[in-house]
């Protein structure tokens, strides 16, 4: 899809500094900077998150991707501009509203894309830049063109979290685990097709003007995809549980139940429809809150109090 400046509906001819800036801030999606949050999960996992120095590298990263995050949102939102317009919820972001003129979004965009690069090479190193290239490149390809092949979008759309997690170990200088890579890969799926089974939901018969690869999957095929990710996920987490488990260390194995409890409240609220934003999900329901928190004491004790 090409970037437009016009569109068919009523867009004001003049924008006032200060409404376009609150637009833009609102473009920039600052809700969805809890994703970024995953940057800690590595050094978490290898138990050296609380060290300053691994402190400091996580949060330099944390800062990073919010800049190349936000960047990616407004090229996104520049080039759907059309589509989003056709979507009960994303019709009101500001670009698909009219209140962020199109060349704006696409300028500051550039801004907050090399803004992030450049804080990653000064203050971090080439690595961290390289795995920010890496997300950017992939998002990119993904607003295209690749949202429109079938199953490919799935994994691009949840390589997001993954490469969020990665961008944390090669920050902190973590080895990442080859289990922790297929637990946060096949979680990730399993999220982004909770997503989708809510678009599906919501929208009906008009899912398919506004993402065009769903056209592609037939009735239940989403619920498919969620059920076998979540399986894979919960395997591989019971596996790694046990693996890392000793005589003294039972906490790994008790962090089964609250990480399997969690996954299987997710896709509840998913087959209900209510996935449709992550990050209200996880902001707005208190069970699946309290499970996150009970999971995070029994992981956090295996890890710190061995």
């Amino acid at each position: 899809m090409t970037i437009s400046q016009h569109s068919p509906q009523s867009t004001p001819t003049r924008h006032p500094r200060r409404r376009v800036v609150r637009g833009l801030l609102r473009a920039c999606r600052p809700k969805q900077w809890i994703k970024n949050v995953l940057v800690v999960a590595a050094p978490a996992a290898a138990g050296v998150l609380f060290r300053p120095e691994v402190l400091a590298r996580a949060a330099v990263a944390f800062v990073c991707f919010c800049l190349v995050a936000s960047g990616t949102y407004l090229l996104n939102d520049a080039m759907d501009v059309q589509a989003d317009r056709q979507h009960p919820r994303k019709r009101h972001r500001p670009v698909a509203a009219g209140v962020v003129p199109v060349p704006v979004a696409v300028a500051v965009a550039g801004l907050l894309l090399v803004a992030g690069l450049a804080l990653a090479l000064v203050v971090a190193d080439w690595r961290l830049a390289v795995v920010l290239a890496v997300y950017v490149g992939v998002m990119l390809s993904y607003s295209l063109g690749l949202k429109r092949v079938a199953v490919i979008e799935l994994s691009i759309v949840s390589s997001g979290f993954v490469i969020r997690a990665i961008a944390g170990g090669v920050a902190a200088g973590v080895e990442l685990s080859t289990w922790f890579l297929i637990v946060t890969s096949f979680a990730s799926l399993f999220i982004v097709a909770g997503k989708r089974h809510a678009e599906v939901m919501t929208l009906g018969t008009g899912a398919v003007g506004h993402r065009e690869a769903l056209r592609e999957y037939p009735e239940g095929f989403i619920q498919y995809v969620a059920a076998v990710s979540a399986a894979v996920a919960i395997m591989a987490y019971c596996l790694w549980s046990l693996i890392e488990a000793t005589s003294n260390q039972l906490w790994f194995e008790l962090s089964i139940v609250p990480f399997v409890l969690a996954m299987l409240r997710y896709a509840l609220l998913a087959a209900k429809g209510e996935a449709g934003a992550p990050e209200d999900v996880f902001a707005s329901d208190r069970t699946l809150q309290i499970l996150g928190l009970l999971w995070l004491v029994t992981y956090g004790g295996g890890v710190y109090a061995g």
